[in-house]
């Protein structure tokens, strides 16, 4: 949000502010990135870019920045994209190689289309509080879903409250063949084994890298 990384909590976008990790010091995109990816030896991140999902423009040059940091970095990258063919300027921002390297993530709260996503591309159902932020349906249209799916359960976003396995058996269940990402909620070691049986692909994890409660990565984020 506004060039920094913030400590998201709960979905309130109002309340974020620049994150505090005990792997770094600082807010700033590339050294927060190398931070994660070092802590978890990943080669695959996850980003929101707050600023797009609130209606402002997408954060280009933080986003080319992480890109040249990590030359091995897949990013999967939310921003707030209306439909699949918001995605295409990619290209136009961005160098081809860094570009090439940006899965999009198109969430359920910014869709405003049913237009097919392509099979490597990832959709992300959000949800705050019970409630589906979902305007063109795609929650109810699981035939539509591509092979990723995130579910986004904005209230256990930095709430130290554990992982949302309910909605993750519920997706399971209308999608046995997709891979479920959940988000949210991780406090442990044991939140991920919980996560992990409960028939998650992966899940997203932040807060409890940054404030140290896991040293090494249990979950492969494949790209």
């Amino acid at each position: 949000m506004q060039g920094q990384v913030v400590r998201a909590r709960r979905g309130d976008r109002a309340a974020y502010r620049p994150v505090s990790s005990a792997l770094c010091a600082g807010s700033d995109p590339v050294v927060v990135a190398q931070a994660l990816c070092a802590a978890c030896a990943a080669t695959c991140l996850y980003g929101a870019d707050l600023d797009a999902l609130q209606g402002g423009a997408v954060q280009w040059p933080a986003w080319q920045a992480v890109l040249q940091a990590l030359p091995e970095l897949t990013l999967w990258l939310d921003a707030g994209f209306a439909d699949a063919d918001a995605a295409t300027p990619l290209h136009a921002h961005l160098p081809i190689d860094a570009a090439r390297r940006i899965v999009p993530v198109f969430g359920s709260e910014s869709l405003r289309s049913t237009q097919p996503l392509a099979p490597q591309q990832i959709l992300s159902l959000d949800r705050r509080d019970g409630r589906r932020l979902d305007a063109a349906g795609w929650w109810d249209a699981p035939q539509r879903w591509p092979q990723r799916v995130i579910a986004m359960t904005l209230e256990r976003v930095g709430a130290d409250s554990g992982p949302d396995l309910v909605t993750l058996a519920a997706l399971r269940q209308r999608a046995p063949q997709a891979q479920l990402i959940g988000s949210g909620g991780i406090r442990d070691r044991a939140d991920l084994r919980r996560a992990a049986e409960a028939g998650a692909h992966a899940w997203l994890v932040a807060s409890a890298l940054h404030d140290g409660r896991l040293q090494e990565s249990m979950v492969e984020c494949r790209s």
